[in-house]
């Protein structure tokens, strides 16, 4: 079987039906899961915005990176797994919709990216934090800031257009 193939057989599932609506009494289920999508990425996003914009030193400059880190990246973990799971579940009600929509592949596209670029950061960037915890960061930090911002920002362009899209 192939991807598009198991995609759509879930999608045939009772629940992934009920999800988008397909059989009746199950309308108020998309609205409720899309919410919940909706709200955790806007956690997801402006918990890392306030990263990002401390990295680019427009916001927070006078708190610590590695502070701002702690007390935030936590939670944006959290909302990334609930904004997941939920996105997953909105995805796979309408697989055979969304798996060639353009915008939806960019959208994945974007948070690879965003993904890959907080991980080249971690490794890189970020393992002299102590140098310049209270002051501004150094370039490659900045540029991975501003990279983060513009990928989250596409992200959620992306997102939003698959609605207006389907």
């Amino acid at each position: 079987m192939s991807t598009p193939d198991i995609l759509i057989s879930l999608q045939n599932t009772a629940f992934f039906s009920a999800i988008r609506g397909g059989r009746p009494g199950t309308e108020w289920w998309f609205p409720i899961v899309e919410t919940a999508h909706v709200f955790s990425l806007a956690v997801v996003f402006g918990s890392i915005a306030l990263v990002d914009l401390r990295l680019l030193g427009i916001s927070a400059t006078r708190t610590p990176m590695s502070k701002l880190s702690e007390e935030v990246l936590p939670w944006t973990w959290r909302a990334w797994v609930v904004a997941a799971i939920f996105g997953s579940m909105l995805f796979i009600s309408k697989a055979d919709t969304y798996w060639n929509n353009f915008e939806t592949r960019m959208k994945f596209l974007f948070m690879a990216l965003a993904g890959l670029n907080m991980v080249v950061f971690q490794l890189g960037a970020y393992k002299g934090v102590a140098s310049w915890d209270r002051s501004t960061p150094p370039a490659a930090a900045r540029l991975a800031g501003g990279v983060s911002l513009a990928c989250w920002i596409l992200v959620v362009v992306f997102g939003r257009w698959i609605g207006f899209k389907t």
